[in-house]
């Protein structure tokens, strides 16, 4: 099905037969017991493997003309629908018992617990769906204000208030802790803490956040700054961006920026997921002009900024068409970094 056979197929085979089992304590061992189902758990080969077991849910889910992405053994389904197509709405619940049944005999469990529905829309036609109930195979799931995906808390509105919340109140915890030790190491050392507990977090998936309002981004830039306020010891009133720059630290409004444009890049360059690369079409222009050979993305009309605005199909675009076109022309993605970083860095601090 997936098109391993010979030598490979036999690898495969030999890995997963004549593994045994058994529980040792003290001195005392039980009888061993062949392993008939499941791998070894912290194998290399384990998360390869499972996503090659699950591969029959895709057809599963597609012959209810459902979307889907999946994620190691996190699954994501999402239709689009107008708020009276209840006959469409319904569609999960037929989706969500046959993925039952599918799991059920391939020795998978679908856990309700972790299983939430999510409405996302204008607040006027969320309101329509008020009483929304859905019978998910043996439980029943009305829409929640917001959903953990990956460890990104997704809310009707796509504003991401709690998403933020929860970041910047994780990264104060932990940046307090750094402040603690910040005498007792040096500049390199905790720098090294500043990134992996601070930094980190405020990057990861940080592309979503693009055309959040000013108030949710000046919550992360507080973090940043109380970040290079720790680091560098700079005093509380202390004007920010000099420190900022000079630890080429991008403000994280670029920083958001700088992940979109990045994606993009890859997308151009056949390296992002083939849903990023249907997203963005090149500019031709309608007859022989100077911006033939430029690089230029078409930009889609939007009937609404607030919304489509934030789309990954017209920021891209938009931020991309105003590059300098030896950023966009860069032939490899570690120079296009580095150009990109130069340019944003000037915008960001003038220089």
């Amino acid at each position: 099905m997936v098109g391993v056979t010979g030598t490979a197929l036999a690898w495969f085979k030999s890995y997963l037969t004549d593994r045994y089992q058994f529980v040792r304590l003290n001195d005392m061992s039980s009888s061993y017991t062949k392993v008939r189902y499941g791998i070894p758990q912290g194998s290399i080969l384990g998360p390869l493997l499972f996503t090659l077991y699950m591969l029959p849910l895709g057809k599963v889910i597609r012959k209810h003309d459902v979307n889907f992405h999946c994620y190691a053994d996190d699954t994501q389904l999402f239709i689009s629908a107008k708020p009276d197509d209840r006959v469409r709405l319904k569609k999960i619940e037929d989706c969500v018992e046959d993925v039952k049944s599918w799991m059920s005999h391939n020795f998978l469990l679908l856990n309700s617990d972790k299983t939430e529905v999510l409405l996302l829309g204008p607040k006027a036609a969320r309101n329509k769906l008020s009483d929304l109930m859905l019978n998910l195979a043996d439980f029943s799931a009305t829409p929640g204000s917001a959903a953990k995906n990956l460890g990104v808390i997704i809310d009707s509105d796509l504003a991401f208030d709690k998403h933020i919340s929860n970041v910047t109140r994780t990264a104060f915890l932990h940046l307090r802790n750094i402040a603690k030790l910040r005498n007792a190491l040096s500049l390199h050392d905790a720098e090294k803490l500043v990134h992996a507990f601070i930094t980190s977090r405020l990057d990861y998936c940080n592309a979503l956040l693009s055309g959040c309002s000013g108030s949710n981004l000046n919550k992360l830039q507080l973090v940043q700054n109380a970040a290079a306020r720790v680091l560098t010891k700079t005093r509380k009133f202390d004007h920010i961006s000099p420190v900022l720059s000079a630890l080429h630290w991008l403000p994280v409004k670029f920083r958001i920026d700088y992940k979109i444009l990045l994606l993009t890049y890859k997308a151009l360059h056949g390296l992002a997921p083939e849903y990023l690369q249907d997203l963005i079409s090149c500019y031709e222009p309608p007859r022989l002009l100077r911006s033939q050979g430029a690089g230029l993305l078409v930009v889609p009309k939007i009937q609404r900024s607030s919304a489509g605005g934030r789309a990954f199909s017209y920021k891209a675009p938009q931020l991309w068409n105003n590059l300098p076109e030896y950023v966009r022309d860069s032939d490899t993605v570690s120079i296009f970094k580095s150009r990109l970083k130069t340019y944003l860095f000037s915008l960001a601090f003038g220089n």
